[in-house]
């Protein structure tokens, strides 16, 4: 009897509401410099390629926005450790990325500092190969997503920064110094 009466006050009063949970909704696109690390290496090796990807920017409150994104990073090895030494040592990454993250914001005008959080999921093959590892995987792993960057222009339409995604299961990261651009959907 109690749990009737508790759902008829909730469907009651969710009659009354008029809030909107999503303030804003924009389309953001990213695209930039990618490179992959192995997590242990004695060469200091660091693969590069490129990265892109895209976002649909959910804004909670001007200092919150979630982001569900999708996009892809392709490294490959070129033999060489960060001082242009050969070395054997690969952390290589071809994957399509999957998931969600969270944007906590400074809400300025201009240039606006953030940093991101989330889970997602990389689709695609894996190679990293070190002192420590050899993992040769395809398929579907975890990652969790971290950026920090700068927001800039009047309405902070503009994205600097720098994105990782943390893959423990391949023993390595992905990341990329990217440039977007929001394109909002709803004026």
């Amino acid at each position: 009897m109690q749990k009737n009466i508790l759902l008829l006050i909730v469907i009651l009063t969710s009659n009354l509401t008029e809030a909107q949970f999503v303030k804003e909704i924009s389309i953001n696109a990213q695209i930039g410099y990618g490179i992959s690390f192995p997590y242990n290496s004695i060469d200091e090796v660091a693969d590069d390629g490129v990265f892109a990807q895209g976002e649909l920017v959910l804004k909670i409150a001007s200092w919150l926005e979630l982001r569900p994104y999708a996009g892809f990073i392709l490294t490959n090895s070129d033999g060489k450790d960060l001082n242009d030494n050969p070395t054997n040592e690969i952390a290589e990454s071809k994957a399509f990325l999957l998931g969600g993250k969270a944007r906590v914001r400074a809400p300025i005008p201009w240039v606006a500092p953030y940093v991101e959080i989330g889970i997602g999921t990389s689709i695609g093959k894996f190679e990293t190969l070190t002192a420590y590892d050899n993992i040769d995987k395809s398929g579907v792993i975890y990652h969790i997503p971290f950026a920090i960057g700068l927001e800039l222009g009047k309405n902070n339409n503009v994205d600097l920064g720098f994105t990782y995604y943390f893959q423990p299961s391949v023993q390595q990261f992905v990341g990329a110094f990217a440039v977007g651009i929001t394109f909002p959907l709803n004026n």
